[in-house]
């Protein structure tokens, strides 16, 4: 039987939601249950890729489920930045999958069943915001996924998980009410419209200062993409196992919040309103202020998961800077980020869980001469560290030589020291991880690190694949090229 892709584009949403009922019903079958997740998933993965040849063919796809209102649906339709994202997110759910049976299983953690299922309905909404045809539409599954993934940074149940849920969940709703749903209202009773369309839904005499005031409330709205002072869920949700700060960090949570910004920036503003907008210029240097503080504050992180949180942080800041940019160097370098910092920061989140499950260690002071005992593990933070710092031969590269020229073209000159700064800062706290891993002894208080051994083979396996993306995408970067140039090809 041959799907049409319009039911193809459906079963992205429905496919991890049938997959929960599976996962439940399997409950005490663990090898069924993951079994179940990893059908699923590479089930997801081949109806993405088969979107994405459609997309490439040039043929459009567009789903309509349900009218709320004239000119208000729930509808959904393909197009260049989305696919980056379904990609993106449906092939790493497959490898967070493999990367967490070894995980969950070595470290006997409890409710797996739940996470299990809470991951799929996550993944769910991830697909219906990366399809979403509208803004109204990318809201309702943006709210899902905060919601799905609160059990999963509460997940171990203390009350230090419980005290990151709160905050994880008091930010990221009170930034969606009180800002992001006001933008979504506000743009509604003025353009008529949230449909996102090629060159933005303003028209050309808009009020500026009305404009201008909107896209404060949508950056600021949008509290999943971590931009300071609404940055403290994401430290917070470190609580939660390491699957689940891959899927945060890499996967879904925080990419759904940077990619809703550029989606709306290019298809809701449109980069030749941006350029002209009062508030871009602030919001700009908003961005840059978080790339630098947030560097800053991971050098003082001795906490492995906390550095990598807030070196996030300071990742996102330069995918919402380059959308802001308006220059099509700095969209193409937004949406390539998307993808090199989702295979490196995916990676070092696996490696950080490894080196818990395998060294029982968090502390990156308790780490020196763990390269000898896990080298594979090791290496491969090196070679993500080098993705995230955008050094040869890692795909960070083409992202932050983009983002480079977009400054450039914007002539800002102060950003582009920024940059250039915060790559610097990268080096200063990622690389001597892997460096005093490899050529420094352990201190005489670790001399149990001769019983250290590698993490159990899936996550193993699941971290080569993570590391051996970060270097294709040097290699072969074409696809995603394409795909992020696609974005602004027919701009107005």
């Amino acid at each position: 039987m041959i799907l049409s892709l319009e039911v193809m584009l459906q079963l992205t949403i429905t496919i991890p939601l049938l997959a929960i009922l599976g996962i439940i019903t399997a409950r005490k079958s663990p090898n069924i249950r993951e079994a179940i997740t990893i059908t699923a998933s590479i089930i997801l993965l081949y109806i993405v890729v088969k979107l994405y040849q459609s997309l490439l063919s040039g043929k459009t796809v567009d789903v309509f489920w349900w009218e709320i209102m004239p000119n208000l649906s729930i509808s959904f339709s393909i197009e260049p930045l989305g696919m980056i994202f379904a990609l993106i997110a449906s092939f790493l759910w497959l490898i967070t999958t493999l990367y967490a049976i070894g995980y969950m299983r070595s470290h006997q953690e409890e409710n797996q069943t739940r996470f299990y299922s809470c991951f799929a309905l996550a993944i769910s909404a991830v697909m219906g915001i990366a399809f979403a045809d509208n803004l109204f539409t990318l809201f309702v599954f943006y709210e899902v996924l905060t919601l799905s993934t609160y059990p999963l940074v509460t997940h171990a149940g203390t009350e230090k998980a419980k005290q990151g849920g709160r905050v994880y969940l008091g930010i990221l709703l009170s930034t969606s009410i009180a800002f992001f749903l006001l933008a979504i209202a506000s743009t509604w009773f003025i353009t008529g419209t949230l449909d996102f369309k090629q060159g933005g839904i303003f028209s050309t005499n808009v009020d500026k200062t009305i404009a201008g005031a909107l896209l404060v409330l949508f950056i600021f709205g949008i509290g999943k993409a971590a931009i300071m002072p609404f940055h403290r869920w994401l430290p917070a949700a470190m609580v939660a196992p390491t699957p689940v700060s891959a899927l945060l960090h890499a996967v879904a949570v925080v990419k759904a919040g940077v990619f809703t910004i550029l989606k709306i920036c290019v298809y809701i503003f449109g980069i030749d309103l941006l350029v002209v907008l009062p508030t871009t210029q602030f919001l700009l240097y908003l961005a840059g202020a978080s790339v630098l503080l947030a560097s800053l504050v991971a050098m003082r992180q001795d906490n492995l998961k906390a550095r990598l949180a807030y070196s996030t942080i300071s990742q996102l800041g330069y995918i919402t800077m380059g959308a802001l940019l308006a220059t099509s160097a700095g969209v193409i370098g937004s949406s390539m980020h998307i993808a090199t910092h989702a295979f490196g920061k995916i990676t070092l989140f696996f490696c950080a869980g490894a080196i818990l499950v395998a060294a029982h260690k968090s502390k990156i002071s308790e780490m020196r001469g763990l390269g000898h005992h896990m080298p594979v593990t090791m290496m491969a933070f090196f070679i993500a560290s080098l993705s995230i710092i955008g050094v040869p031969p890692t795909g960070g590269t083409w992202s932050k030589w983009f983002l480079l020229i977009g400054t450039m073209e914007a002539e800002q000159w102060a950003l582009m020291v920024v940059l250039m700064l915060s790559s610097l800062l990268n080096i200063a706290y990622l690389l001597p991880i892997p460096f005093h891993a490899f050529f420094s002894k352990a201190l005489p208080k670790d001399k149990d690190i001769t019983a250290i051994n590698e993490a159990p083979w899936p996550s193993l396996l699941a971290i080569s694949i993570t590391t051996l993306g970060c270097l294709i995408l040097f290699i072969y970067p074409q696809p995603l090229f394409d795909l992020a140039t696609a974005i602004i090809a027919s701009r107005n």
